[in-house]
């Protein structure tokens, strides 16, 4: 019996004053660090196959572009809609990149750039487009699909709430 007693105590804590601050500290605490720090995501869609797969689950850091730029070929994630509706989508140009898709190969400042992320090619084509000053241009990993399935395109930096992590 001195055994459970011990485990009694872990599992079922009397209600005291202090451990209620604990309670209250650490409900809070988790909540600021989950909501503004680093945020959980739920995959929903098949844009990113197969780098993230519909259904997992990966994070967001919020942190990850405070002290330094986006580069290429990142990960990240974008405000879509309010705070609710993220979309996840890789970065492939910058600002003041040209950008071009022929028969779906990429094509960036006119030289073709290797994509091992992508396995499913596609035969995407778009005309030579400059990415503006404070944007970026993102799509998806998945290119088995037609364009017009997508959401891609030019993205402001402010709208970037950070990058995934895993």
């Amino acid at each position: 019996m001195a055994t459970s007693n011990p485990l009694r105590k872990f599992l079922f804590p009397a209600l005291t004053r202090n451990y209620l601050k604990r309670l209250i500290f650490l409900g809070l605490g988790t909540y600021i660090f989950f909501s503004h720090v680093l945020i959980p995501l739920r995959i929903q869609g098949h844009s990113m196959d197969p780098t993230y797969r519909d259904g997992s689950f990966a994070f967001c850091s919020r942190q990850q572009y405070l002290f330094s730029e986006i580069e290429r070929f990142d990960v990240v994630t974008i405000r879509f809609s309010g705070h609710n509706v993220m979309l996840l989508k890789r970065v492939i140009a910058l600002a003041g990149d040209t950008l071009e898709f022929r028969e779906g190969t990429l094509y960036i400042n006119g030289e073709q750039v290797e994509e091992p992320y992508v396995q499913h090619h596609s035969s995407w084509n778009l005309p030579v487009r400059k990415i503006k000053p404070g944007f970026v241009y993102v799509v998806g990993d998945n290119r088995g699909t037609s364009m017009a399935r997508h959401k891609f395109g030019q993205v402001r930096i402010d709208r970037i709430i950070g990058g995934v992590i895993f």
